[in-house]
């Protein structure tokens, strides 16, 4: 009798409960949303964003510093270009900077007063091939703080084998006829005298320091 009872009370006195379901916005985007943006039928023309206020001198707060003043048009040339040796990007997915370089922060700044690296790019593309009679050599970038940890290139084929760090170009000495007759090389095969070669032999330290 008296579990009877108790299973009525239970029965009763019991009330439906339902799972919490998950609060989501609409504003949050999902991983199934399609980020490719639509073709525009009416393409909207770029405009320059040098602004043409540029032109007029202003005062840069110092005697000895002449007027800030930079013409639109050589100051949209600056901007297009990605650095002064490269117009392009070098990666898929960089950025250029005709499309980063835009709004409210960069209007009125002169873009000849703005850092403009050289593109690293092209600099070891004006590296000479380093000639090796072995099969395996060694690159650690120079040595020192400004190195990298030391590797070992295979130059067994005749192609010009390249650091993965630093990209300095090694080649063997049996594949230089045949690498002199390609009609072209991504590597000059020998010293050009370009400013930016840098020399065979530089070190930053001598010894035990290459790796620390």
């Amino acid at each position: 009798m008296l579990p009877c009872v108790r299973g009525r009370v239970a029965a009763l006195s019991w009330t439906p409960r339902f799972a919490a379901r998950a609060s989501y916005s609409t504003t949050v985007p999902r991983l199934s949303e399609n980020f490719i943006p639509a073709n525009d039928l009416t393409p909207r023309a770029p405009k320059p964003n040098v602004s043409g206020t540029n032109a007029t001198p202003v005062d840069s707060m110092g005697g000895q510093d002449a007027p800030l003043r930079e013409e639109p048009a050589a100051g949209e040339r600056s901007r297009v270009l990605q650095a002064p040796n490269r117009a392009t990007t070098w990666a898929a997915s960089q950025q250029p900077k005709e499309k980063a370089m835009v709004g409210p922060r960069f209007e009125q700044t002169i873009m000849e007063m703005q850092p403009q690296p050289l593109a690293a790019i092209e600099l070891i593309h004006k590296q000479p091939v380093r000639w090796t009679k072995s099969r395996v050599v060694s690159c650690d970038g120079g040595g020192g703080p400004l190195g990298h940890p030391k590797v070992f290139i295979n130059t067994d084929k005749p192609d010009i084998a390249t650091c993965g760090y630093c990209g300095v170009p090694f080649a063997h000495e049996q594949h230089r006829t045949y690498l002199e007759s390609l009609p072209a090389t991504s590597y000059p095969l020998k010293p050009v005298g370009d400013a930016a070669e840098v020399n065979e032999s530089q070190r930053v330290t001598e010894g035990g320091f290459e790796q620390r």
